[in-house]
C-alpha cells in the first residue's frame, strides 16, 4: 500500500506534499529523486540534522564501505567521500579509508559518527572504533584502552550519558557472546561489567535500548539453532539481570530486527527467522511492559526484512520513524517513514486502555510482592532506602490513578444515564405523535398517496435511529458498570499492597544501618555501571 501511494506521488510530480499522504501508524515509501544507493542489509544508520547517514552493510556476500546521506528536505541521496585521518595522503580512493564492514553499530557523539564492532576484512582480535567527522569528512580509528572486548559482529551498543554499553554478538570464530562491556567516550576506556542473576542466553542480531536512564532492555536475536522473542532487563544500579513477564500481543521470535525509542515506547521493525520475515511493526510500552502490534505490511515487503535499520527524525515538530534497507529474498534501498499517533495525555492512562491499565496494576503488584519476598528470604541482603521509597511512591501513585479513574468513570456513567433518560423521553414523544396526524396537519388536499408513504418512512427511520441509539447507550452503560467493578477489585488489591508497604516502612529503620555499611563497602569497590554513568572513573 505504501509503495502504491508513493508511485502515485511520483506520477503527479509533487514530491513536496508527501506529508499529506502520511497517515498515523502507517508506513510510507518516500518518493526519492535522483540516484539511489546500492541496496543492502546489516548496515548502520543514524539521523543528524534531518539527514539520514547510512554506512557500510552487506550485499551478495560482499561487505560495503560507502557513506550515503539522505536529505529529508530535498528527498535526495548523496555520497560522502571520506578523507584519511593520518598518513594516507597517497590514497585517493575513499573505499580504502574505511574498510568494508557489516553487522556494526553507529552512534552520534559530538560532531562525529562512531562505528563499533562488526565484521570486516581487517584482522583484529579486539573491537575497533572508527570515527567519521561530519564537518571535515575525516575518517580513522580511535585509540581505546582498558579491557577492550573481543572483536565481534551483530552486537548491540546503547548510549547512556557519555557511556556506551555493548552486549552480546558473535566473534570471528562464530562463538556466541552474552558479556557486557562499557566504553567511556570521554576517556575512550573500556571496562568489563560483572553482573549477577541469570543473563540472557548468548546471542547476536538482537536489539537493545535504555529505559528511565537506569534499565538496559535486550529483546530477541538468535543463536546458531534458535530464534528468541524474550525480553531481558539489566538494572544498571544493582547490576542484576531479570526476565520480566510481558503482557499484550504475542510476539514471534526474530533476529536482524531494528528498534528505536520515542518517549516511553520502544518501536521494533522487521527481523525474521531465515524462513519468513516479520511483517508487524511492534511497540513496547516500557513503563507497563505491554506489547502491541502497531501496523502490518505484506510478507515480502522490504519492511519485513532482516538487517533493516530504523531511526527517528523530526519532521514538522513531530518525531517520525524512518527505516532503510534489509533483505527478504531481495535487497532493499527504499526509505520508509511512519508517523506514530501521539498519546492522549488528557485522560488517565487507565481510561486510554483497560488492558494496559490492568497490566500496569499487575506489574506494580508483582514488583512490590517480589521485593517483599526478597526482604523476607534474604536476611543477609542490603535494602536500599531509595528502593523502598520508590516502591511506596509507586503504589501510592497507582492507587491515586485508579481512584481518579473510578471517579471519572462513575461521572461518565451518570452522564450516560441522563442521556438515556433524555432519549427515552424523545422516544415517548415520538410514539405519541401518529403519522396520520402529521399528514392531516399539512392539509389533506396537498398530499398524495406517494407523499404519505414518504412521510411514513421518514418517521419510521427516525424511530429506528432513536431506538438504535438507546441500545448503544445501554450497552455502553453496562460496559462502564463492568469497568467500575473491575476497578474496585483492583483498588482492593492495591490496598493489600499498601498494607505490605506499611510493613516495609516499619522494617526500613532496621535496614538503614546495613545500607550505610554496604554503601561504605561499595565506595571501596568498583561501583558498577552506575558509578561510571554518574561520572566516576571506569
Amino acid at each position: 500500500m505504501a509503495a502504491m501511494r508513493t508511485e502515485e506521488i511520483r506520477k503527479d510530480g509533487n514530491n513536496g506534499n508527501w506529508q499529506s499522504e502520511l497517515a498515523y501508524d502507517q508506513w510510507l515509501a518516500l518518493p526519492v529523486s535522483g540516484s539511489w544507493p546500492s541496496a543492502r542489509y546489516k548496515h548502520a544508520a543514524a539521523v543528524v540534522d534531518e539527514k539520514l547517514y547510512v554506512v557500510g552493510g552487506s550485499r551478495n556476500g560482499r561487505f560495503l564501505s560507502d557513506v550515503q546521506v539522505f536529505d529529508f528536505g530535498k528527498l535526495e541521496w548523496s555520497a560522502i567521500k571520506l578523507k584519511p585521518n593520518a598518513d594516507k595522503i597517497g590514497e585517493s580512493d575513499s573505499q580504502e579509508v574505511l574498510l568494508p564492514i557489516s553487522g556494526h553499530n553507529m552512534i552520534k557523539w559530538g560532531n562525529k559518527l562512531l562505528l563499533l564492532g562488526g565484521h570486516s576484512k581487517k584482522l583484529s582480535s579486539d573491537v575497533i572504533v572508527w570515527f567519521i567527522d561530519l564537518e571535515t569528512h575525516l575518517c580513522g580509528i580511535m585509540e581505546t584502552s582498558g579491557k577492550v572486548p573481543v572483536a565481534r559482529g551483530g552486537q548491540s551498543t546503547t548510549l547512556i550519558g557519555s557511556k556506551l554499553i555493548m552486549f552480546g554478538g558473535e566473534d570471528r570464530s562464530r562463538r556466541l557472546l552474552n558479556d557486557v562491556s562499557v566504553l567511556d567516550l570521554e576517556t575512550m576506556t573500556w571496562a568489563v561489567v560483572e553482573t549477577t542473576q541469570t543473563p540472557p542466553a548468548p546471542r547476536f542480531d538482537h536489539t537493545a535500548t535504555i529505559h528511565a536512564e537506569r534499565y538496559l532492555l535486550i529483546f530477541g536475536g538468535c543463536s546458531h539453532a534458535s530464534f528468541f522473542n524474550d525480553l531481558h532487563v539489566l538494572d544498571l544500579q544493582s547490576l542484576e539481570w531479570s526476565q520480566p513477564q510481558t503482557l499484550g500481543d504475542l510476539v514471534s521470535p526474530r533476529a536482524g530486527h531494528a528498534g528505536i525509542t520515542i518517549n516511553e515506547n520502544w518501536y521494533i521493525v522487521g527481523g525474521g527467522d531465515n524462513r519468513n520475515g516479520c511483517p508487524e511493526t511492534l511497540v513496547l510500552d516500557m513503563s507497563k511492559l505491554v506489547w502491541s502490534v502497531l501496523t502490518n505490511v505484506k510478507p515480502r515487503d522490504p519492511l519485513a526484512s532482516e538487517g533493516v535499520s530504523v531511526c527517528s527524525v523530526l519532521i514538522e515538530g513531530q518525531k517520525h520513524l524512518v527505516a532503510f534497507g534489509g533483505y527478504n529474498g531481495k535487497y532493499s534501498s527504499e526509505v520508509f517513514v511512519l508517523r506514530p499517533k501521539p498519546m492522549d495525555l488528557s485522560r488517565p492512562k487507565i481510561l486510554q486502555s483497560p488492558a494496559a491499565a490492568a497490566a500496569a496494576a499487575s506489574v506494580t503488584v508483582a514488583f512490590a510482592l517480589s521485593k517483599t519476598e526478597k526482604l523476607e528470604s534474604n536476611s543477609n541482603g542490603v535494602v536500599s532506602k531509595n528502593d523502598i521509597n520508590i516502591e511506596i511512591e509507586a503504589v501510592k501513585e497507582e492507587k491515586n490513578v485508579l481512584e481518579l479513574s473510578l471517579a471519572e468513570v462513575r461521572a461518565e456513567n451518570s452522564k450516560l444515564k441522563g442521556a438515556i433518560e433524555e432519549v427515552n423521553g424523545t422516544h415517548t414523544e415520538l410514539g405519541k405523535v401518529s403519522i396520520s396526524d402529521q399528514v392531516l396537519a399539512k392539509g389533506k388536499s396537498y398530499w398524495s398517496v406517494v407523499e404519505f408513504f414518504i412521510v411514513s418512512m421518514v418517521f419510521l427511520q427516525e424511530l429506528h435511529s432513536v431506538q438504535g441509539q438507546l441500545v448503544a447507550e445501554r450497552s455502553r452503560c453496562f460496559k462502564l458498570e463492568a469497568q467500575i467493578a473491575e476497578l474496585q477489585k483492583m483498588l482492593e488489591s492495591l490496598q493489600s499492597i499498601e498494607d505490605e508497604v506499611q510493613v516495609l516502612r516499619g522494617q526500613k529503620s532496621a535496614f538503614e544501618r546495613d545500607m550505610e555499611l554496604a554503601s561504605a563497602a561499595q565506595k571501596q569497590g568498583s561501583g558498577g555501571v552506575w558509578r561510571w554513568i554518574a561520572g566516576g572513573t571506569a
